[in-house]
């Protein structure tokens, strides 16, 4: 075996691990899980496999080329140098002009997990190379067939995920046990977790504002509500000081709540709504439903369950709850609001608590759905002993969460209110309701729903129904998956000129520029991950 030969077949290996970027992205973006990222593979195959496809195409032509040199010596060796610095070259250049990392709206991270699976990746390209040496080298041909390596990409990504799985679970679960007897060391710690379809990082804020004005109260960040993301939290942040947790636990498969509580267990249960999130996962509400309740389930007998009345399924989750419990969001329920009022700068209403004066509360929050998770939160904060003025206080000082119906700016004079996280079909029509308070000209930007199952296009044809009363310009991103939008705004007589489609949210941007004036008002409506977009 001649070391010079192995040159190329490297560097064509060093070539499709840059060019795996975006495929490892996409595994991370749908939490490493192999279904989602199939799903992602189909619905971007051209981005997934065009990398791959270009630079095959050039090392096939590059090594081609080389074999027809009958080299030897000192002439060998700058053949196969050549060659190979044509090659990466060609996987850098690739790289730049077809991965557009700059414009990733949830940046690719090199985790610790990442790290682990790209050495897994680099065994097995490294592997292929030397099969293909091994079993065609004295025909010649494995010069050529070096260019298959890089059309394979999806699969090398996915072969070194599975070879990736029995450390991942060993590596987890030792993580997972660190985390959970840390938390389980302070016998006195409140352990709250939250749930629900729609809500619960907007409620887990709220929540700890209220809470914080008794307790010293740590709560998960953000959107951190896996496994994983869990575990870091407590390892990292959780002290003996904290006298109360307070996790958000979300799923997208069946069982992922019963997971998150043998991590927590907690002592308090807290279900905000179940409604047609992640259909596509999980197939159906019933099992939706199930799941969410395995947080009621997970708790002691002697814990505290909270819902969320919604005259639906919550309700229905409540009256069959045998545990201590509260209920809160009508009338004579455990808290519920009156006299409500929401604008452009806030919401104004009454806080009537069981058994206590009504309270007069204003809070910056917009929407009526936010009202709900605060009197949901005031019912569970007033049941573990903070008082009234408290709730009041932490209300008058909640802010909106980023990217929840947040007035982010008002600049030349345009309002824009920015919602861009993860629209549902019960928080779009509520974010729609305020955004018909502001005067005329009302823009909305939107890629519509994701990840509603077999019913989506139903939902999407839904939002548009509803949209058509409350803006009067909507710029649609994605063509193709905003067409039953566009059919639900023109079934209500939604003038199709103020209609406009665009493939990416970028060509909306530029477009909206030439649109606005001093006095409108634009609403970004949910921003879909990379793993959605249309076009580059």
């Amino acid at each position: 075996m001649h070391l010079l030969e192995m040159i190329p077949p490297l560097v064509v290996c060093a070539g499709a691990l840059l060019l795996s970027r975006r495929l490892l992205h996409y595994f991370q973006l749908e939490s490493y899980q192999f279904r989602g990222f199939f799903k992602t593979l189909n619905r971007q195959a051209d981005k997934a496999l065009l990398p791959g496809l270009v630079f095959g195409a050039v090392v096939f032509v590059l090594l081609l080329i080389g074999s027809f040199f009958r080299l030897s010596g000192a002439g060998a060796i700058v053949l196969q140098a050549v060659l190979g610095l044509l090659i990466l070259g060609a996987a850098l250049i690739l790289r730049s002009k077809l991965l557009k990392n700059s414009k990733e709206k949830k940046p690719f991270r090199a985790t610790a997990r990442v790290k682990r699976l790209i050495f897994w990746l680099c065994l097995i390209l490294l592997a292929a190379a030397l099969l293909i040496w091994v079993l065609f080298r004295p025909s010649g041909l494995s010069r050529v067939i070096y260019s298959l390596i890089p059309l394979f990409l999806p699969v090398w990504v996915t072969l070194a995920a599975l070879l990736a799985i029995p450390l991942e679970k060993l590596i987890y679960e030792a993580y997972f046990r660190d985390a959970r007897k840390k938390l389980l060391a302070n016998d006195r710690l409140i352990r709250i977790g939250i749930t629900g379809s729609y809500g619960k990082t907007s409620t887990k804020f709220i929540l700890r504002e209220m809470l914080s004005q008794k307790y010293n109260v740590l709560a998960t960040p953000d959107s951190y509500n896996t496994p994983m993301g869990i575990t870091g939290i407590i390892r990292s942040r959780l002290t003996p000081a904290h006298q109360v947790f307070i996790a958000e636990m979300g799923a997208r498969h069946p069982h992922d709540i019963r997971e998150l509580c043998r991590l927590v267990h907690p002592t308090v249960g807290v279900l905000t709504s179940v409604g047609p999130q992640h259909l596509d996962t999980f197939k159906t509400i019933e099992t939706i439903k199930n799941t969410k309740y395995d947080l009621i389930r997970a708790l002691p007998e002697d814990g505290l369950a909270a819902f969320g009345n919604d005259d639906g399924i919550v309700t229905e989750l409540y009256s069959a709850t045998d545990k201590p419990k509260i209920l809160a969001g009508k009338e004579e329920t455990d808290a519920w609001a009156t006299d409500i009022t929401v604008d452009g700068r806030g919401s104004s209403f009454l806080l009537h608590l069981r058994g206590q004066e009504p309270i007069p509360c204003t809070t910056l929050l917009l929407g009526r759905h936010n009202i709900a998770n605060i009197v949901l939160s005031a019912a569970l904060a007033s049941k573990l002993g903070v008082t009234a003025k408290q709730i009041q206080s932490a209300i008058s000082q909640l802010k909106p969460v980023e990217h929840r119906l947040r007035i982010v700016t008002s600049a030349g004079g345009v309002t824009v209110i920015d919602d861009a996280f993860n629209t549902n079909p019960v928080s779009s029509k509520s974010a729609l309701d305020v955004l018909k308070m502001f005067a005329p000209k009302r823009i909305i930007v939107t890629p519509g729903m994701v990840e509603l199952g077999a019913d989506e296009a139903k939902y999407n044809r839904e939002f548009g129904e509803y949209m058509a009363d409350c803006v009067d310009i909507a710029l649609l991103v994605g063509k193709k998956h905003t067409e039953p939008i566009r059919e639900g705004l023109l079934s209500k007589g939604f003038d199709a000129e103020n209609i406009h489609s665009f493939n990416t949210l970028d060509e909306a941007v530029a477009a909206l520029k030439t649109m606005t004036a001093e006095g409108d008002t634009v609403m970004y409506e949910n921003d879909l991950p990379d793993s959605y977009a249309e076009g580059e």
